[in-house]
């Protein structure tokens, strides 16, 4: 199963495998992700779905099937290609500039992003547009009253929101979260992910999810990797009711 509507897809693979040797850690995932979608990828451990991110981002190189941005294929794209074409991901283990405060990480992503190569902090204090656009940012991340503080010092659970609008800051029209509120309190995970339901649909949103009441809350579409395969994919309710998901995934998360 695929997209959910007629629009074109922002990113699509098809056929995507990768194997290490005799290993498949991904074998034939045909998917697509509509424009301003929502889509968990869910599964057991080891079902492949970091593998899978590494594959859309270019961190890695599929054995066989190919990626679509848009109509152009993309799968011999380097990672700084892609993200130039609007795919951004955050990873599991936060990668921050933990010296730096907020205000001067935004800034930073943002002067990369608009190719302000040299003496970067000076050519950027003196344009009031770009930090105009990294506290436009910070204020929709709800990250205003921290732009002053350094990174190292925040709560982890801004750490990672600071994670994400340095992702936005290259302005992608895709925005591919591992596990984003690993580490984090479950109150602080849901404040998180009310933050990231409330960005704009033209980014799409697809993230690595274990904590199944995050999953069904903020998900429209959800797809489930077992053993590096699609075993379904569906809307939230199709997903809960699917009796090879609760057997495979569901009934697992309530047993740990």
């Amino acid at each position: 199963m695929t997209g959910h509507d007629d629009s074109p897809a922002t990113l699509r693979t098809d056929g995507l495998s990768r194997a290490w040797g005799a290993f498949k850690a991904n074998s034939d995932i045909s998917l697509s992700f509509a424009p301003g979608a929502r889509h968990a990828l869910i599964g057991p451990n080891g079902a492949g779905k970091t593998t899978f991110i590494n594959l859309l981002t270019g961190g890695l190189a599929p054995t066989s099937g190919q990626v679509f941005f848009g109509d152009e294929d993309i799968t011999q794209l380097a990672q700084h290609q892609r993200v130039k074409r609007g795919i951004t991901r955050t990873f599991q283990i936060n990668t921050l500039f933990p010296g730096l405060t907020v205000l001067q990480s935004v800034l930073l992503a943002i002067g990369e992003r608009r190719d302000l190569q040299s003496n970067w902090y000076q050519t950027v204090v003196q344009r009031t547009d770009e930090i105009e656009e990294a506290m436009a940012l910070l204020a929709r991340l709800k990250l205003a009253p921290d732009a002053d503080r350094i990174t190292r010092n925040l709560p982890y659970g801004k750490q990672r929101l600071v994670e994400i609008a340095l992702a936005l800051a290259t302005r992608p029209r895709i925005l591919l979260l591992d596990e984003p509120a690993a580490g984090i309190p479950s109150a602080e995970s849901m404040e998180l992910f009310e933050v990231i339901a409330e960005l704009p649909r033209d980014v799409a949103i697809v993230f690595i999810e274990h904590d199944m009441g995050l999953v069904f809350r903020f998900a429209e579409r959800i797809t489930v990797l077992v053993g590096g395969k699609v075993l379904t994919e569906g809307t939230p309710a199709e997903i809960a009711a699917d009796p090879r998901v609760k057997e495979v995934y569901l009934g697992e998360s309530h047993g740990e």
